[in-house]
Parts: structure tokens; C-alpha cells; sequence
């Protein structure tokens, strides 16, 4: 009892510590898939970042070292000669550079001294000349003393794009601002495209001026994967975009993997909380059948115990000489005789039970009468229903084919059911017997009198160790095995034992077997019996 209570405890707490296990492992692992996921995606986000930083660095660089080389080939001495010599090499070293211009911030009219295009649009040249002049000058950040550096100014005027590079030059007491005007269609027709056709497959780039309209490449979705670069210092007013092609395939890869990592870890815990139902059911099971071999060794014991008593008894007295009269002596060894035979035979239930158990139970099918065998049964058990008051009733079909039959056991299974009927249904004033055949198969049917079954026992009746709820309550005496034998048997015989009927009226057991055509060979239904007895052990 303590190693049972002892057993229950250590139950108690390792399931829910192995409950609680796979709730923190489920938890961690979530929790673990997200994080991955986030680390995914902040690992394309610092690429991609880094992507569209180089790639607008790129172009500010190109367009910075033209100015460079415009800047180096101005000489302040010889302005004029200056420029149109850099014109004769514009195409090849300042390619995206349209005109050149030299204002003399020493006068009031902001006079330009020097002035070379490579357009040939004089009207286009004109006009943006009045437009740097009138315009563009005062947006420009000049101040009191001349600064050479480098400096942009990137803007839309009249619905177009401009971008000027300027820097100051002071000659003597004149003040000077060199203007380059890059010819911003051909940045975006020159420079643009080598973005996207860099050998770069992993990377979708477009770029897009202040309102948002595309300027060059094809539209990108704004999601979370895509990364904005304003140019730093020349086209400051658009901004490049960079998106990874893999991007969306990664978010599905990772979706993908969270949903496999999801189902794996769900039926992780589903196969150990299986398992440790599974657990819970056997070892349930284990204790119903610890139980009812306790109950059987109980009830075997009991059925012993009672008519070794009556024969100890009736022999003493017999013995003693006590006995005064004839009858008496006639009824004293009669009872010792009934005794004797009901302890026979349940002693050879228990002994065949005992083989069905350990798979070793064999048959000898022989020719026989399936209804001889059974009213052989049946004059074995008519003594004892005659004395309790009972009638045997025993019907046979006409013409029932002889059949390969072990007689022994199936007088046993017939026995039993008599035996059922005789205890279960004290009532009952007649039990009948029931000798047909449908076909290939012969059916015997044991009817009583009695109160009948719970729907609940008639699908357990016939599992070992199994008796009706209502027996406990009558303390009728038996050992659970009969009816198990009586299934074993049918079985073995190639039929099934079941309960047909039953109500307040009576119940009807039925016993079905095959008769000649299935059953050909002894060594058959051996094995057969050595299987059904193997499926009864593991039971």
C-alpha cells in the first residue's frame, strides 16, 4: 500500500513537471523562431542600408570629380582660353557636364565673363543663364569672404530639374563664381543605369525626386525590407531607393521555417502529452487488472474454500458414525459428490484459463455431433438444477451436419453458460438451449429467466475478470473466467460469443462456430487457439 501511494505521488508530480517542460519548451521555442526572425531581417536591413549608402556615394562621387576637373582646368589668368578648352575634352572627362560659366561678383549686374556649352540650343543657354543669374544667384550660399570649396545646388525650375556645382575664386580685387550646369536627363541616362546593372541580382534600385514621382528604375514596394538614401551632397533632393529581389522570397522562406518550426514543436508536445496520456491509461489499466486478479484470487480462493468445507464436513460426519439413517448417508455422499464436481470443474477452469493465458491452450478437433456434445453438457449440469428447482429445456434443429469439434472444450463452454444461468438467474424457473445452424455456422443459444445485463457489462462481460455490476450487490460467487474461456473457445472453433438479448425478461447468450467446411485441420484451429490465446495475454 505504501509503494502504491508512494507510486501515486511520484505520478503526481513528474506529469506536471513534464507538462510544465513542454510549455517552456513551446514558449522558448516561439520565442526563440521570433527572435531568429527579427535577427533576419535587421541582417538585410543593415545590407540593404549599406547597398543604397555605396550606391548614392557613387554617384555623388562621379559627379564630384568632374568638378574636380573642371575646377583644376580653370585658370583665373585666361578664363575664356580656359573653357573652351576644356570643351574640346568635355565629352570624354565631363560627360554629364552641360556648360561652364564664369560670373564677375565684382560688379553690380553679376557680369559673365566667360561662357562655353556643349549644347547647341543657344536659346536653352540663354535662358539659364537669366535663370542662374536671376534666380539661382540668390539661392546660392555666398558670403562676404570667397570660399573655394565645392559646393551644390540642386533644384526644380519651371518644372524641371537643375543641378549647378559652384566655387569662388578671388583674383587679385576681383571676385569670381565658377558654375558647372550638369545636364541632369544625362546623369539619370548615364550614371543611373550602371546602378542596377552592376552583375547585382540581389537588389531592385529606383530612384525618386521630392515628391515621389520615379525618376529612374522600376516602382518598389515601401515595405519594411526597402531603404531610402538621400544623395549627400549633389542630387540632395532626390533620394535612392534600395530594395532586395530576395526580400519577399526571404520573408517567405522565414514564414515558411517559423510555420515548419511551429508544427514540429506542436507535435512535439502533442506526442509527449500523448504519450503521457498513453502512460496515464496503462498504468489505469494496470491497476483495473491488478484489482480484478486481486478480485479473482479473492473469488477462486472463496469458490474453493466452499466446497472443500462441505466435503471436509459431510466426510467427518460419515467418518464419525453419526449418521443414524440410510438416506441420510445417501445424501451426505451425494452432496460430497456434487461438491466434489463443482470443485473439479472449476479447478479445470482454472486450468485452462491458465493456458489460454500463457498461449499454450491447444485443441483436438475430431468428427463429432455438435448437438450430442452439447446435451452431454447439458445431463452433466441437469442434477443441479433439479435440485434447485429448475428445468433444462434442450432444442435441436433437425439435420445438423457432424463437424470437426474439440467436444471437451466446447462441452466446457456450454457448461459455463449453464452455469451462468444457473447463478445469475435465481429466479428464473426455466433455461433453455438452443441447438440451429445458418449456413456454415452453428449457433447455440443459452436463454434464461433473469434480470438481464446493463448495456454497459454486455460489451465488457466477456473480458477476463469481468463480471456484471449487479453481482456485487447479490455476493454471487464465480471467479470472472468463465465467460472469458467460453469467447477463447468459440474463437477457437472459428465463431464469436456474444450476448444476443437481454432485458427484465432474460438474457440470451449466443455461441456461434464454423462447422466442417472452415474448420479442415487439427494443426489449423491449434494455431488458431495458439493466436487467440496470444491475443488474450496481451490483453
Amino acid at each position: 500500500m505504501a509503494g502504491r501511494s508512494g507510486e501515486r505521488w511520484l505520478t503526481l508530480l513528474v506529469l506536471p513537471a513534464l507538462v510544465v517542460g513542454v510549455l517552456v519548451l513551446t514558449g522558448v521555442t516561439v520565442r526563440n523562431s521570433f527572435q531568429l526572425e527579427e535577427l533576419r531581417e535587421r541582417s538585410v536591413l543593415e545590407a540593404t542600408h549599406l547597398l543604397a549608402l555605396e550606391k548614392a556615394d557613387r554617384i555623388d562621387k562621379r559627379i564630384v570629380e568632374q568638378d574636380d576637373i573642371i575646377a583644376a582646368s580653370v585658370d583665373p589668368a585666361a578664363w575664356s582660353d580656359t573653357t573652351d578648352e576644356w570643351l574640346r575634352t568635355a565629352s570624354l572627362r565631363t560627360p554629364t557636364v552641360r556648360a561652364v560659366l564664369v560670373l564677375d561678383l565684382s560688379t553690380p549686374d553679376r557680369e559673365v565673363v566667360a561662357f562655353a556649352s556643349r549644347s547647341t540650343n543657344g536659346r536653352d543657354d540663354e535662358r539659364f543663364r537669366r535663370v542662374l543669374v536671376g534666380t539661382f544667384l540668390e539661392e546660392l550660399r555666398l558670403e562676404a569672404a570667397p570660399r573655394r570649396e565645392l559646393r551644390h545646388l540642386h533644384r526644380n525650375h519651371a518644372d524641371q530639374s537643375h543641378l549647378v556645382s559652384y566655387w569662388e575664386r578671388q583674383v587679385g580685387d576681383r571676385r569670381y563664381l565658377v558654375v558647372a550646369w550638369h545636364d541632369v536627363g544625362r546623369i539619370v541616362h548615364e550614371l543611373f543605369p550602371p546602378l542596377a546593372e552592376r552583375g547585382d541580382q540581389q537588389s531592385r534600385v529606383n530612384v525618386v525626386d521630392e515628391q515621389g514621382r520615379i525618376v529612374f528604375g522600376p516602382p518598389s514596394s515601401r515595405d519594411r525590407l526597402t531603404v531610402g538614401r538621400q544623395f549627400a551632397t549633389t542630387l540632395y533632393k532626390w533620394t535612392l531607393n534600395v530594395s532586395m529581389s530576395s526580400a519577399a522570397e526571404l520573408a517567405r522562406a522565414v514564414e515558411r521555417r517559423r510555420l515548419l518550426e511551429m508544427v514540429m514543436v506542436g507535435l512535439s508536445a502533442l506526442v509527449v502529452l500523448a504519450g503521457m496520456a498513453l502512460i496515464l491509461i496503462a498504468a489505469a489499466r494496470e491497476r483495473r487488472l491488478a484489482a480484478l486478479k486481486s478480485d479473482f484470487v479473492a473469488n477462486v480462493s472463496h469458490e474453493l474454500k466452499t466446497p472443500l468445507s462441505l466435503v471436509r464436513m459431510f466426510a467427518e460426519l460419515l467418518d464419525s458414525g453419526r449418521v443414524d439413517s440410510e438416506a441420510k448417508r445417501k445424501q451426505y455422499l451425494a452432496i460430497i459428490v456434487s461438491e466434489s464436481e463443482r470443485l473439479g470443474a472449476l479447478i479445470e477452469n482454472v486450468l485452462d484459463f491458465a493456458k489460454v493465458e500463457r498461449g499454450r491452450a491447444a485443441y483436438h478437433f475430431e468428427e463429432a455431433s455438435v448437438p450430442d456434445v452439447v446435451a452431454r453438457a447439458v445431463e452433466v449440469c441437469r442434477p443441479r438444477f433439479e435440485r434447485d428447482g429448475k428445468l433444462l429445456e434442450l432444442t435441436v434443429a433437425p439435420g445438423l451436419p457432424r463437424s470437426r469439434v474439440d467436444e471437451r472444450a466446447l462441452e466446457i463452454a456450454v457448461i459455463n453458460l449453464l452455469d451462468n444461468a444457473l447463478k445469475y438467474a435465481p429466479d428464473g424457473r426455466i433455461v433453455r438451449i438452443d441447438v440451429s445452424a445458418a449456413g456454415d455456422v452453428a449457433a447455440i443459444r443459452v436463454t434464461d429467466e433473469g434480470p438481464g445485463l446493463a448495456l454497459e457489462d454486455t460489451k465488457r462481460i466477456f473480458e477476463r475478470f469481468v463480471r456484471g455490476r449487479a453481482v456485487a450487490g447479490r455476493k454471487v460467487r464465480g471467479s470472472g473466467i468463465g465467460l472469458a474461456l467460453v469467447k477463447h473457445i468459440a474463437e477457437a472453433h472459428g465463431g464469436a460469443a456474444r450476448v444476443e438479448r437481454t432485458g427484465p425478461e432474460g438474457s440470451t447468450f449466443l455461441l456461434t462456430l464454423r462447422l466442417a467446411a472452415s474448420v479442415e485441420t487439427s494443426s489449423e484451429a491449434t494455431r488458431a487457439a495458439a493466436s487467440a490465446g496470444a491475443a488474450a495475454t496481451g490483453d
